[in-house]
């Protein structure tokens, strides 16, 4: 081939520190266009934000010259920095350490985008911790104990 071609749609999902319910309704907008923002600075076309307040799900499409966890790496910690410098919170706001991250096939991104758009709702029936379960579970991320791998 003489060209290269890529195209990795990521769902990532990752909370607060400590699942602490810090993202109000108030303060929402401002963080999922400061994440936007930093996914385009990472020339990561963002399709779907949303979120509930101990967590977010993001839709993008990884660039092919970047890993994800720099990606990932640099979203959180420069919407983390924005967030703690701009006052829109009078405590400290932090992401939690770890994150998921699964590809998504091009016929599978009208479902996950839903998914996504539907968090409010979709968490009024199941926690974050019976979604991530869920998630691992899918994914095969599971091993006989029912613990996570890795």
């Amino acid at each position: 081939m003489a060209h290269s071609k890529s195209k990795n749609w990521i769902h990532l999902i990752f909370s607060t520190k400590n699942r602490g319910p810090l993202i109000t309704a108030e303060v929402e907008p401002a963080i999922h266009e400061q994440l936007r923002h930093q996914f385009i600075k990472m020339n990561c076309p963002v399709d779907t934000i949303n979120g509930i307040s101990d967590h977010v799900h993001i839709l993008f499409l990884l660039h092919p010259q970047k890993a994800l966890s720099d990606v990932v790496k640099q979203v959180k910690g420069a919407s983390s920095h924005f967030v703690n410098h701009s006052d829109l919170m009078p405590y400290k706001f932090a992401w939690g350490v770890g994150y998921a991250a699964y590809s998504v096939s091009e016929s599978g991104v009208p479902a996950v985008r839903k998914y996504i758009q539907n968090q409010k709702e979709h968490h009024r029936k199941r926690s974050f911790e019976e979604e991530y379960q869920a998630f691992l579970r899918l994914h095969g991320l599971e091993n006989e104990d029912g613990n996570e791998n890795g």
